[in-house]
């Protein structure tokens, strides 16, 4: 689906990561876990081509704006801005209709049925200022719903909800991989990533161990990582890549 080859991602030159080869699986369900400043949400950026990469290639299975959705984080956007919230859940439409072009009714129902799923329906017509923490990032999910990718990228999704909001989106996630769809987020809610993530990129130390989550997660805790730079670990497939290869 998304493949790594030697991947190095950094913001203005400089280099955030070492070097990670693997692959985003169809269908796969992957948390990024790390410590701030390590360069999960660079790395995100990276994949949707928002930054490009310090080195390194990316292949894709189809071109990305076919491919990929993305969630920001609340920090990135301008919550002061006079907009509905029916009119950003239909900008997942924007990859068909372009930014000024009318829905179709067809995609009216679709924006309808995802602040819907999502439980802001009743809102729709609210402005984004009035929202709660919550509500704002239910909008966001249902902008990805409306969007329908095959790969859907999610940067801290959880930050700034109550637990039972974030429990109805961990549902949905839940429910959308179980669709098939292949999701990637950036998390720092470990007992999440441990209860629901089967997948996990681990940053920290300037080094990646990507690979099963219950062989990656145990690392998290370790000040060191023993095993030597770009080695094979044997349970899980893990692998390990550092900046000092």
């Amino acid at each position: 689906m998304i493949q790594l080859n030697n991947l190095v991602v950094g913001y203005q030159g400089k280099a955030l990561t070492p070097p990670i080869s693997g692959r985003f699986e169809a269908g796969s369900l992957t948390a990024i876990l790390g410590e701030n400043g390590v360069g999960k949400s660079t790395l995100l950026k990276t994949l949707a081509q928002i930054h490009a990469p310090i080195s390194g290639e990316l292949n894709y299975a189809k071109p990305c704006h076919e491919l990929l959705s993305w969630l920001p984080q609340h920090a990135d956007i301008d919550r002061s801005f006079p907009i509905r919230v029916f009119d950003v859940a239909a900008m997942g439409c924007w990859p068909n209709t372009g930014l000024l072009g009318a829905l179709s009714d067809e995609q009216f129902k679709r924006v309808d049925e995802a602040l819907y799923q999502t439980g802001i329906a009743s809102l729709a017509h609210k402005t984004i200022d009035t929202l709660s923490g919550g509500q704002f990032q239910r909008m966001l999910f249902a902008r990805l719903l409306v969007q329908d990718t095959p790969v859907m990228m999610m940067d801290e999704p959880f930050v700034g909800i109550d637990s039972q909001t974030r429990a109805a989106l961990m549902e949905l996630i839940t429910g959308l991989n179980q669709a098939g769809k292949t999701i990637i987020t950036v998390l720092h809610h470990i007992e999440v990533v441990e209860a629901f993530f089967p997948k996990l990129l681990l940053m920290k130390n300037n080094q990646v161990l990507w690979g099963d989550t219950q062989t990656v997660l145990p690392h998290y805790f370790h000040q060191h990582w023993t095993t030597g730079p770009s080695a094979e670990h044997t349970k899980g497939e893990a692998r390990f890549e550092s900046a000092c290869s």
